[in-house]
C-alpha cells in the first residue's frame, strides 16, 4: 500500500479544480459552481493567513478575488498551472486590497501640530514616487495597470495580458495611451481622447 504525500494530495486537489473550471467553462454550470466553491474554500483559507490581523476583511476580500477570477476566466489556459494562474489573481488582488488599506490609514491620521507643517522642507526621492502614483491615479484601468505593471513592475506584456484579463495588444495600446495621457497631465492639457 502506498502512502499519499502532501504533494499528491494538492496535485489531486489542483487536477479536479482544474477538471471543474474546464467543464464549466465548456458550460457545465453545476460544475462551475463546484469550482468556485471548492476554490473559495481554499483561497479563504489562503487570505486569513495573509491578513490575520484584520480576519474581518477576509470575506470581502476573497469575494473580489472570485469575483476576479470568473472575469478573467477567459484567459485561462489548460496547459498552465491552474494554482499559479489563481494565485497571480489573488496576489494582485491582496496587494491593492493593502494599498486601500494604507491610503484609508494615511487619510485618517491628523496633523498633530499645524505650527510644524511649513517649519522645514524634505526633499526626499521617494516623493517623485508619490507623485507619480498620484498621476497614474487619474488614468482609467485600462491604460494605469499595463504601465504599472510592465512599465513599473517590469512584468512582461504576455504576463500582464493573463494578469489583467486584457489582450496583449490592449496592454500595449493601454501603455501608449496612458503615456500620452500622462504627458498631457503634466503639461496640463488634459483632453477627453486622452482616457
Amino acid at each position: 500500500m502506498q502512502r499519499t504525500t502532501s504533494q499528491d494530495m494538492l496535485s489531486t486537489r489542483e487536477a479536479l479544480l482544474q477538471a471543474l473550471l474546464l467543464r464549466g467553462m465548456d458550460g457545465d454550470a453545476a460544475a462551475y459552481r463546484e469550482f468556485l466553491t471548492a476554490l473559495g474554500t481554499h483561497l479563504r483559507s489562503y487570505l486569513r493567513r495573509r491578513l490575520a490581523q484584520r480576519p474581518s476583511e477576509v470575506e470581502d476580500l476573497l469575494q473580489e478575488v472570485l469575483l476576479a477570477v470568473h472575469n478573467a476566466r477567459h484567459t485561462y489556459r489548460a496547459d498552465q498551472p491552474l494554482t499559479a494562474w489563481v494565485q497571480a489573481i489573488a496576489r494582485y488582488k491582496l496587494a491593492d486590497h493593502f494599498r486601500a488599506y494604507a491610503r484609508r490609514e494615511a487619510l485618517q491620521q491628523p496633523l498633530e501640530d499645524d505650527d510644524e507643517l511649513f517649519a522645514a522642507e524634505d526633499h526626499e526621492p521617494g516623493q517623485a514616487g508619490r507623485d507619480l502614483a498620484r498621476l497614474l491615479q487619474l488614468l482609467p484601468e485600462r491604460q494605469r495597470l499595463p504601465i504599472v505593471h510592465v512599465k513599473l513592475e517590469g512584468m512582461s506584456v504576455e504576463e500582464t495580458a493573463q494578469l489583467t484579463g486584457l489582450s496583449a495588444s490592449a496592454v500595449k495600446v493601454g501603455i501608449h495611451r496612458g503615456l500620452k495621457a500622462l504627458a498631457s497631465i503634466i503639461r496640463g492639457k488634459r483632453s477627453d481622447e486622452d482616457r
